[in-house]
């Protein structure tokens, strides 16, 4: 258990800057970055689906989750801004996911889809998001001065959704795997698993922040 932390830990160490140099270089850096992602995810996939009914939509969901991605990094300062949010929102989820879902226990979720997943669990998600988007907005003027320094409802609002597709994708994902009959969609990143593992949330999460962002919100 603890030389599988540490991997996670080194893992991420490594990882996290080099995701967000492409991230915030944006332009060309990011979309040469995207389509990596896709090569891999698409790779997982069809190891995961092999031969099932859902393999095509699938490859289509996963073309069409990255185009959306690349559209909503864009390359303002705004929409930096909102992906950089958006993933926060997913990291926290999972990580409040897995702190409150150890610490409190309780009730599973969904014992045949993800054993591992609890409502304490779910909550925690939802509670680091709203703590951890609440004090990266008091260092947006890091990013740009224009952009929203206050915590509003609209902002809470964004938040729970988010999380909340983040949880879905994380839950669709765990479904085809036990479909499946694997642990991981991969074993790419140590400590993690697949790709797919470690994306699940973000693949539903980013086109849905996209939507929300330009054509739900006033």
């Amino acid at each position: 258990m603890k030389s599988e932390i540490i991997k996670r830990v080194l893992s991420s160490i490594i990882l996290i800057p080099i995701a967000l140099f492409f991230i915030i270089k944006g332009t060309y850096f990011f979309k040469f970055f995207m389509i990596i992602f896709l090569i891999v995810a698409a790779y997982e996939w069809n190891s995961l689906s092999k031969k099932k009914i859902y393999k095509i939509p699938g490859f289509f969901f996963l073309i069409l989750s990255i185009y959306l991605t690349i559209l909503l990094r864009g390359n303002t300062n705004f929409e930096l801004y909102i992906f950089l949010v958006t993933i926060l929102i997913c990291v926290s989820t999972d990580v409040g996911g897995y702190i409150f879902g150890n610490l409190f226990k309780g009730p599973k979720i969904n014992k045949k889809i993800s054993p591992n997943k609890t409502y304490a669990g779910s909550i925690g998600g939802f509670l680091l998001s709203i703590i951890l988007v609440y004090f990266f907005l008091q260092y947006s003027f890091l990013i740009a001065e224009d952009l929203p320094k206050y915590f509003s409802k609209g902002e809470l609002i964004w938040v729970l959704l988010i999380s909340t597709v983040s949880q879905i994708g994380d839950f669709i994902i765990s479904f085809f795997k036990r479909k499946s009959k694997i642990k991981n969609t991969g074993s790419i990143i140590p400590g993690h698993g697949g790709l797919l593992d470690r994306i699940d949330g973000m693949l539903f999460a980013l086109p849905f922040s996209y939507i929300y962002i330009y054509f739900v919100t006033p």
